[in-house]
């Protein structure tokens, strides 16, 4: 698994080239481990936008400071320059979106056009969690979607 990850790590760092990109960054945690998803987004030489799973990564915390620490690592062992970062995309944690002191600020200190947009999925999903408590038909329509979905994959058909 190892030698078919970097092999596709590489992949997609030639398809990267010299380009700008975008780091999309997602940390998790549960009961054992903590781990954050890196995703770089770019336009390869065609000019067609991509957006590839490039790592996952598990960390002791995920205070700012290891985080920046382990992208750094990341990007710099695949030959990504920080300077050519043009936009970052977090969860909502506080840890990460802070303006004043998080991640995002950290690398804009490094690289002032690395700009920092609130990842649309987690966008959604907070608007749909709202919504469905507060209309209850929409609650209804995403429990029984649920259901359904649980009933199709869970069939031998």
């Amino acid at each position: 698994m190892h030698i078919l990850s970097r092999k596709v790590r590489s992949h997609i760092r030639e398809e990267i080239g010299d380009s700008k990109f975008c780091i999309i960054v997602d940390e998790a945690h549960d009961e054992s481990k903590k781990q954050m998803v890196i995703v770089s987004r770019f336009v390869n030489k065609n000019g067609n936008i991509k957006e590839r799973f490039f790592d996952i990564v598990h960390d002791k915390d995920t205070t700012i400071v290891t985080l920046k620490k382990e992208l750094s690592v990341i990007l710099s062992r695949h030959n990504l320059d920080v300077s050519n970062i043009r936009g970052q995309g977090y969860d909502g944690a506080s840890n990460i979106r802070g303006e004043w002191n998080g991640l995002q600020e950290l690398f804009c200190n490094d690289n002032p056009y690395a700009y920092y947009v609130h990842c649309f999925a987690h966008r959604l999903q907070l608007a749909l969690v709202a919504v469905s408590r507060e209309v209850i038909l929409v609650h209804q329509f995403f429990s029984n979607l649920a259901f359904i979905v649980n009933v199709v994959c869970s069939s031998s058909y």
